[in-house]
């Protein structure tokens, strides 16, 4: 793909997108970038853009920014927009900056996806792969950029590749062909942004293009109806319970075709769900190369990764767990199945922006294993709603510290209060860190336990 002379428009400049910048004018593009903020808004990304010799056309997408061009990368942020589905219709070519990364990638590419745990499962995947001894990066959703790949040792031939990607990433995606490609789960989510749950479903499936039978489709095995989203003679391979090439068996993750056996009780991380991550993890390894024993090690080693179910402490004999990362339905009803079966009852705060979706789900959970819902945020009035009439105690705060007084003051002996807010966090905060962050640090200010 030569790039050099081209007129190229990067839209929104995020993280992905000052990376694409940065690409784009080393190849001698000559690079225009258009952002919904202004400067001001940008900060220092405008300055860096700047700096780099784009030209800029920020505060709203004017039409003058999409006159002229040969490509515009697209950062996953940004919406559907109008000036986008024409520039299509007039030829210019319209990727993501994961697809302009492929074109460019010659190194197999590990692609992960699902609406949760693609950061634990990419994570996982990446510590195993240190033991490949071979070059290798991982990032996309999670941290660096796929672009940073390119011109590396782990984005030539004898590296490796492996990136989270969300159902953002993969809507420009065309030519990417991942080596190993896996979908952990599909739940409602980012209703707000697609028409139907079926589309947000064939976003996630694109990460299935291009795969050829030398490729591996890594799929739940308690989820057969996935299949459908494959048309390609590709390898396919299943995780988890009942019947998956990695799963549960007396009480140990087993891979029966290395015979890998770790006993549950040895990992470090919580939740059922999480369980399944490690299956998921484990059975992308082994297609890769990666020995059963080194597989194992990083299983047993492994705690989890900020936010996602982490024991903050333990304070009058009620454990507090923070599992911000939980910013939908699905993800916070998972987070309450991997606490189900301990001596007490949940007590969740729950609250952000809403996302579109039902809370039934959440509501149904709650009536077996909850003791009260405290909420706050924008969609604390729909919360409160969708448990109207149920026998769990409603308590409305006004910041996570209050949402955390009020938790302590309503937890029994045994209890857990449980952040997995099933929302995102952009009303009161930056991001779902940043809510965590503030939950932890409510709890520390908690008295201690006598």
């Amino acid at each position: 793909m030569e790039l050099s002379r081209k007129n190229a428009l990067v839209v929104g400049l995020g993280e992905s997108g000052l990376a694409a910048v940065r690409f784009l004018t080393e190849r001698g593009a000559h690079v225009r970038v258009n952002d919904q903020r202004d400067a001001d808004a940008l900060g220092v990304a405008a300055t860096k853009a700047a700096a780099l010799g784009a030209e800029l056309v920020l505060g709203g997408h004017a039409e003058r920014a999409f006159e002229g061009l040969d490509l515009i990368v697209v950062s996953p942020g940004v919406p559907r927009l109008a000036q986008l589905d024409e520039a299509e219709r007039s030829g210019v070519l319209v990727v993501s900056e994961v697809e302009l990364a492929a074109r460019f990638i010659q190194a197999p590419i590990v692609a992960i996806t699902g609406t949760n745990g693609k950061s634990t499962v990419t994570t996982l995947i990446g510590q195993m792969c240190q033991h490949l001894r071979r070059p290798f990066f991982v990032g996309g959703n999670l941290g660096r950029p796929m672009i940073e790949a390119v011109d590396t040792d782990a984005g030539a031939p004898g590296g490796l590749v492996i990136v989270e990607l969300s159902s953002f990433q993969l809507e420009r995606v065309s030519r990417m062909r991942a080596h190993v490609a896996v979908l952990l789960n599909i739940s409602p989510d980012h209703l707000d942004r697609y028409p139907s749950f079926e589309a947000y479903v064939a976003a996630k499936a694109r990460i299935f293009e291009r795969q050829g039978a030398e490729d591996f489709a890594v799929l739940p095995a308690d989820a057969p109806d996935l299949r459908a989203l494959l048309d390609s003679d590709v390898a396919v391979v299943s995780f988890g319970d009942p019947d998956g090439d990695v799963r549960v068996l007396d009480g140990a993750l087993s891979d029966t075709q290395t015979s890998l056996r770790v006993p549950l009780g040895e990992l470090k991380i919580r939740g059922s769900h999480n369980v399944s991550n490690a299956c998921a993890a484990a059975l992308a390894s082994r297609l890769l190369g990666v020995r059963r024993d080194d597989i194992a090690t990083v299983l047993r080693d492994f705690r989890g990764l900020p936010h996602r179910m982490q024991h903050v402490r333990s304070v009058r004999h009620v454990e507090y767990i923070d599992d911000s990362k939980a910013t939908n339905v699905g993800a916070a009803v998972a987070s309450i199945d991997g606490l189900a079966g301990s001596s007490g009852k949940i007590i969740l705060i729950a609250g952000g922006v809403d996302k579109g979706g039902s809370y039934q789900p959440l509501r149904e959970r709650m009536l077996a294993e909850g003791r009260a819902l405290v909420v706050l945020g924008q969609a604390a009035p729909l919360l409160s709603r969708a448990f109207h009439g149920a026998p769990i105690e409603i308590h409305h705060a006004t910041s996570m510290t209050d949402a955390v007084t009020h938790a302590a003051a309503l937890a029994r002996p045994g209890d857990t209060v449980l952040l997995a807010p099933a929302c995102s966090s952009f009303d009161m905060f930056r991001s779902y860190a940043e809510r965590g962050d503030h939950f932890q640090r409510a709890v520390e200010t908690l008295g201690e336990q006598p």
